[in-house]
């Protein structure tokens, strides 16, 4: 894939959540949003470019940034919650998208690429390993709380720039996932697909055994939300946040990478931060 200059093209919000902070739909985190990430799993294109950093921004980022003031108004942490919550709610009815407009004292925002995503629980939840593997598996949400669990705390950062910085993720390293599969020698890559039906991503079979990759089931020191990509989503600490899928459903072992979501509409496939898509942000580990 030859994807454009970034500059050049549009640029695709997150499937993942935006930071509040700007109110715009690429904000999964609480501080200054660029997925989503990023684009972290609709989207606007990029209307403007930073005169300083000639990096895309939205208009939404824009537009969002008139309603800073209002955060102040829901500082108390059990409003917050609840307004986290309400606009959770609307958000996943809400085929114009204006509800990502709206300020949120609480976070991270729901994000989407889909008009609604299914509910998963404890009694519903299978995440599945499969492709090029000795010994397929299907896992419970109760089988992986069940493993060794790994927490790492690190900054979150939007392709198109904002930054949450100290983030706690904690789940089950995928490389132990990968290792129990037993992945057959002609593997080269891992695709990843969601519940929501549409997002997907993929790592090279050498970038998906990192230390630093997980399958997540807590966030910021809480069970993963569904608003958030719960009860399991990725997180791929070095990489732009769009690799860090959410709603994780399926870990499908192929010969050779293939391109995902955002990078079928630009972005680029190897994303890490500050030496991909064009930018050059401080790495997140």
């Amino acid at each position: 894939m030859n994807p454009e200059h970034p500059e050049a093209r549009e640029a695709p919000r997150e499937h993942h959540e935006e930071p509040e902070s700007h109110g715009g739909r690429d904000l999964e985190h609480g501080r200054n949003p660029a997925h989503s990430q990023d684009p972290a799993h609709g989207q606007d294109p990029a209307h403007g470019q930073d005169p300083e950093r000639g990096k895309p921004i939205g208009r939404r980022i824009f537009l969002g940034t008139l309603g800073l003031g209002a955060l102040g108004v829901v500082s108390a942490p059990v409003l917050q919650r609840g307004l986290e919550g309400v606009l959770g709610e609307a958000a996943q009815k809400d085929p114009t998208g204006l509800t990502g407009l709206l300020p949120n004292g609480g976070g991270f925002r729901y994000y989407s690429v889909t008009a609604s995503v299914p509910r998963k629980n404890a009694g519903n939840y299978r995440l599945t390993v499969g492709g090029l593997v000795d010994r397929p598996a299907s896992y419970t949400l109760d089988d992986l709380r069940a493993l060794p669990q790994t927490r790492m705390v690190k900054d979150v950062q939007c392709v198109t720039g904002w930054r949450v910085p100290d983030t706690p993720f904690e789940g089950v390293r995928l490389s132990e996932l990968l290792d129990a599969a037993g992945v057959r020698s002609k593997a080269g890559a891992v695709r990843f697909t969601c519940f929501d039906g549409a997002y997907s991503e993929s790592l090279t079979l050498r970038q998906a055994r990192r230390a630093d990759v997980l399958v997540a089931l807590r966030m910021q020191d809480k069970d993963i939300s569904h608003n958030h990509g719960g009860p399991v989503r990725l997180y791929v600490a070095p990489m732009y946040f769009y690799k860090s899928a959410k709603w994780l459903s399926g870990i499908e072992v192929t010969e050779d990478v293939e391109p995902g979501y955002w990078e079928k509409r630009g972005y680029d496939i190897d994303a890490w931060v500050g030496r991909s898509n064009g930018r050059d942000d401080e790495p997140t580990t």
